[in-house]
Formats: structure tokens, C-alpha cells, sequence
């Protein structure tokens, strides 16, 4: 269930970021901000609808969605996409889907944190989180 996931987390370790972001087209000034920002996540739940606000000095973004519903979003490097947000046994997966090109996020939680995998091609990032 979603209610795992719903806390407010505080990233605290990132693995290849950058190379993921490079991958993704982002630009390298929106890149230098993007390995520096600690962004903080909050995820909640209210009804069927899901809110996942991520918090940094760089940028706030907000997504609110119904599980399994496609949805548009404006990711903070400013691509617009077409998300889904599904429940996959107990990993919420998180595909965007833009100009023939598709990410994935996958979050679990391991040991009381909240690890994200990041894949993209064949570019892989992993970022973790604790709670706050």
C-alpha cells in the first residue's frame, strides 16, 4: 500500500545522478543546481488520490494522481510528460513518457528508507531517502 510511502523524506545519499540527467537531455547549469539540491519529499494520500510534493532550493514541483491513472506532469527540468503512477506489488512505479522517450522511478522501502531507482535507456541512478 501506498501508506508505506507516505512520509516526508529527505534525500541522503545519490548514486549517478548526474549521468542520468545527462541522459535525459537536462542541461548542465540545471544539472550543477540538480547534484547540489537535497530535495526534501513529501508523499501523501488522501482518498484515492496521491501527492508526492518534492521541496528543494532550486524548485518545488507537486503531482497529485489517482494510481494507475495517466496523468500530465511537468517535471522541475521543465519536460512535459505523460505519468503513471502504479502500485507493483510493494514498489510504487513511476513511468514519464515524453517525444518517444520513457523513464521509470521505482520506490521501495529498505530498512526504514525510501531507495529510488532511476532508469533511463540504459542509464541507472539510485537516490535514498530517510525520513525527516
Amino acid at each position: 500500500m501506498v501508506d508505506a510511502f507516505c512520509a516526508t523524506w529527505k534525500l541522503v545519499d545519490s548514486e549517478n545522478f548526474d549521468d542520468y540527467m545527462k541522459a535525459l537531455g537536462v542541461g548542465f547549469a540545471t544539472r550543477q543546481v540538480g547534484n547540489v539540491a537535497k530535495p526534501t519529499v513529501i508523499i501523501s494520500q488522501s482518498g484515492d488520490k496521491v501527492v508526492i510534493r518534492t521541496e528543494s532550493t532550486f524548485k518545488n514541483t507537486e503531482i497529485s494522481f489517482k494510481l494507475g491513472e495517466e496523468f500530465d506532469e511537468t517535471t522541475a527540468d521543465d519536460r512535459n510528460c505523460k505519468s503513471t503512477v502504479s502500485m507493483e506489488g510493494d514498489k510504487l512505479v513511476h513511468v514519464q513518457k515524453w517525444d518517444d522517450k520513457e523513464t521509470k522511478f521505482v520506490r521501495e522501502i529498505k530498512d526504514g528508507k525510501m531507495v529510488m531507482n532511476l532508469t533511463f535507456g540504459d542509464i541507472h541512478a539510485v537516490r535514498t531517502y530517510e525520513k525527516a
